[in-house]
């Protein structure tokens, strides 16, 4: 399950190349209370549970602890989805010299935000949050904070709207230069599987050469029947629906890209801090990978 429970984007007048942009203001949209609706469950909420977070309600915490004890490992997976995006954005922040990021799907408001850890390696970073949660909408003065040499913008929208996420994200973002694509935990609400395979290629196709994806994935695997029946109770229960893919699935969404060793992993493998762990972490049912476009 993902960090976020759908795909977003709001608009917001940016500045000229330099500049620190405006926050936007979260009254420009609809009335965001108008929009939270606290009787029924939400994926981001929830998962915002399991991190350790207070943006939640009652509904969804008995929701998530029925879900945990359906799955107990769960809160595990939501952890290390979190610190799977923290390695991938040192990594690329770092090594890979990318200073752009596009964060489709970033969820609520936690420690290690993509902005920060990005802006701690490179300060002069450029970041655009997208999410059409309301919750999150909420909190985006939160996520609108950064270095005052890099800049953070935040836009109201949906995945599958790609032509209003590039139109708008283009008002921080330099797509003539490399940009990192983040969506983590966000296709498995893209229940058909070519539109979710299209919407990926379609968003890789519009950024330079050099770009990267990253992305992370619930899996469904005969080794963990607990995850399934975790999912299966979620969309009985909750909102939005999630689509668990398996894991030859989830490398699929990287064809065409060179993969960063080691590949589509269980993310808390994916290049772990041998301090964290100095031996193999056990195998959560979130994948994930980073891929580089030619």
């Amino acid at each position: 399950m993902p960090a976020a429970a759908s795909v977003p984007v709001s608009t917001q007048p940016c500045c000229s190349r330099g500049e620190l942009p405006t926050l936007r203001r979260v009254t420009e949209n609809a009335p965001m209370a108008a929009r939270i609706d606290t009787t029924r469950p939400h994926t981001a909420r929830i998962w915002n549970y399991w991190t350790g977070g207070k943006d939640n309600y009652p509904v969804d915490r008995e929701v998530g602890d029925q879900i945990r004890t359906l799955h107990p490992g769960i809160g595990d997976y939501a952890l290390a989805d979190r610190k799977f995006l923290g390695r991938a954005v040192r990594h690329l922040a770092g090594k890979a010299g990318i200073r752009q990021f596009l964060d489709i799907g970033t969820g609520l408001p936690s420690a290690d935000n993509t902005h920060q850890v990005a802006q701690s390696v490179a300060p002069d970073a450029r970041i655009v949050y997208v999410d059409n949660d309301p919750l999150v909408l909420v909190h985006a003065r939160a996520l609108l904070t950064g270095t005052a040499e890099g800049s953070t913008d935040y836009l109201d929208a949906d995945l599958r709207d790609i032509d209003t996420i590039l139109a708008q994200a283009a008002r921080t973002l330099d797509f003539s230069e490399p940009v990192a694509l983040m969506l983590l935990g966000v296709v498995i609400f893209v229940e058909d599987d070519e539109e979710s395979y299209g919407v990926v290629r379609r968003l890789m196709d519009a950024l330079p050469s050099g770009s990267h994806l990253v992305l992370s994935h619930t899996i469904t695997s005969p080794a963990m029947p607990d995850v399934d029946a975790a999912v299966a109770f979620w969309n009985e229960h909750g909102t939005p629906r999630l689509t668990q893919r398996t894991p030859e699935q989830v490398e699929r969404y990287f064809d065409g890209l060179e993969l960063l060793p080691p590949g589509v992993v269980s993310c808390n493998r994916w290049r772990p801090d041998a301090a964290e762990s100095p031996l193999t972490p056990e195998e959560v049912a979130m994948y994930g990978g980073v891929g580089r476009k030619a």
